[in-house]
């Protein structure tokens, strides 16, 4: 009773945070008033201890599931190279650099732990930053390179510090042994997810096509999966974050064999949408929870630093973020030198085969560089790692320093959340990216495409009735469908001026479709309170309006 209690004052929190975060008097971003929360929850004596086990188990894979689910695939696969160079490159070199720094920074903290400390701070935080920059947001292509790190720098950084707390515990390190088991881990938990994902959408796809699809029975289907592609990972020792980003990811192609029903479709983003904002924010709640006894711990970090050296921990968060900070910006200004060089390389080449005059290839500029470098938020993930830290070495003895890093890392992942919150709505506001070029040709293209194919399936449909009184009906309809497509294409093939005023035009049919369909709904709300009209009937025009308010969102 205890648990069901927690879990609802828990999701009562969340709601609470939400209505706050959107009041006009508070300008602080939501995960920050989220912590706030739960940490009036803890001085009010609710105990919301942070099991790490239960936190991976229940939270990171369905999250991630999800983040690899929705990323434009398009943008991941473009920018692979990007984004495997901040997952993997930027988590190595931040496990290297901090590692060495800390271990100058606070000589009292081992190597080893010093490795695991920097480890666990090097995996991002997305959610946090989306919904920092929720006001001013980030560019499209930034924030998905960001989210593409974020998939898989969660299991890399993981994995090195398995490896620093097992060097600790052991006192030995074997790099040929450590790169074996990364590559088995990254390896068993792709292939895990990829089975788990495509098995489940071939089996689903036959079971319907034998009993129908029942929209409730397949969100059922697809909230399972992440935990079945984790738990399957794990069972292997592979990485179970990996295989619940990877399961996310084929999720989007299985999805598009079995073609699931609008009715499935439009359920399943509804619930997928509040499991995401209800588990974002739980997270949050309960980072802040454990702030009272993270700071109530101070005690005994400064007994490890050295009896006296209280003041000194926060100077060493600064320091530490800090130096996470510049390692980042450091990197991306790298990898973005070394990207855009061999893009320029590339263009030239192309440019010389089509007999083309060279053009000077456009360089991100400052601004561009801070906002993926403080981008680089650490949330709950870290924490929950830093929990799984043993409590005795083999030896018997306490775990050394132990009570310090935790200290260490809450407080960094504090700060980075304050400096995001700052900076990145300055930062962002007014920054864009210029989409390809193409894209906006690629869509043109499909909306004429699919255009016509619905053209040409009416007059298929008309074509094919051969009973008199049905074919008139039919035809009168289909013409006004046909009307309204051919509308479509020309708006396709018009000139700029042309498509701009017809453009316009749209903006100005939907926002007066828009207050008609309200109208509609406020008169109907009257009708079923005076008694006119029966709660079914109500419910049944209700949900007609609805979809039909759905469809004229921009």
């Amino acid at each position: 009773m205890h648990t069901v209690t927690v879990i609802l004052v828990l999701v009562l929190t969340v709601v609470l945070c939400g209505f706050v975060a959107r009041t006009r008097w508070v300008r602080l971003p939501l995960p920050l008033v989220q912590i706030a929360g739960g940490t009036g929850l803890a001085l009010f004596g609710m105990q919301l201890p942070l099991d790490p086990e239960i936190f991976f188990l229940l939270f990171i894979p369905p999250l991630l599931f999800l983040d690899g689910w929705r990323i434009p695939k398009g943008a991941f696969f473009s920018d692979a190279r990007s984004i495997l160079m901040l997952a993997i490159g930027l988590v190595l070199f931040t496990v290297l650099g901090m590692g060495f720094f800390i271990d100058w920074l606070i000589p009292s903290v081992p190597l080893a732990v010093a490795f695991a400390l920097g480890a666990i701070l090097s995996p991002t935080d997305p959610v946090a930053v989306s919904a920092i920059a929720a006001g001013n947001p980030i560019p499209p292509r930034l924030m998905h390179i960001l989210e593409g790190e974020s998939l898989l720098n969660d299991a890399s950084g993981l994995v090195c510090f398995t490896f620093a707390v097992a060097a600790m515990m052991t006192g030995g390190f074997s790099i040929g042994a450590a790169s074996l088991s990364f590559v088995r881990e990254a390896g068993g938990g792709i292939l895990i997810g990829l089975a788990i994902s495509w098995g489940v959408g071939l089996a689903n796809k036959w079971l319907v096509s034998k009993v129908g699809e029942e929209p409730g029975l397949q969100i059922l289907i697809s909230i399972l999966i992440p935990f079945a592609a984790y738990l399957g990972a794990e069972q292997i020792h592979g990485s179970g974050i990996l295989a619940a980003a990877t399961a996310g990811v084929s999720m989007h192609y299985a999805d598009l064999i079995g073609r699931p029903l609008a009715a499935t479709r439009t359920q399943r983003k509804a619930v997928w949408d509040t499991v995401q904002l209800v588990l974002n924010g739980v997270i949050f709640v309960m980072l802040g929870a454990q702030l009272p006894a993270s700071i109530g711990s101070l005690q005994a970090a400064s007994i490890e630093v050295g009896a006296g050296s209280a003041w000194k921990l926060p100077l060493y968060v600064v320091a530490i973020t800090v130096g996470l900070t510049f390692m980042r910006f450091l990197w991306v200004f790298i990898s973005m030198k070394l990207t855009l060089f061999k893009q320029n390389k590339k263009d030239r080449l192309a440019g010389k085969q089509q007999g083309k005059d060279d053009k000077q290839l456009v360089r991100p500029g400052l601004r561009l560089l801070l906002v993926a470098s403080f981008a680089g938020v650490r949330g709950a993930l870290t924490l929950a790692g830093i929990l799984t830290l043993p409590l005795f070495l083999p030896d018997g003895t306490r775990f050394p320093a132990r009570d310090l890093v935790i200290f260490l890392a809450m407080g960094v992942i504090l700060l980075s959340l304050v400096l995001a919150s700052i900076t990145l709505p300055l930062l962002t506001k007014g920054l864009v990216f210029a989409p390809p070029a193409r894209r906006s040709s690629e869509e043109r293209n499909a909306r004429s495409a699919a255009a016509e194919a619905a053209i040409a399936r009416l007059e298929k449909v008309c074509a094919g009735i051969k009973t008199e009184g049905k074919q008139q009906v039919v035809t009168e309809a289909a013409n006004r469908l046909i009307e309204a497509y051919r509308r479509r294409l020309a708006y396709g093939e018009s000139s700029n001026d042309e498509a701009a005023r017809m453009q316009e035009l749209a903006r100005t049919e939907r926002a007066l479709r828009l207050e008609a369909l309200t109208a509609e709904r406020d008169e109907l709300f009257r009708r079923r309170i005076s008694g006119e009209l029966d709660d079914a009937i109500h419910l049944r025009l209700l949900r007609e309006i609805d979809l039909l308010e759905a469809t004229l969102e921009e």
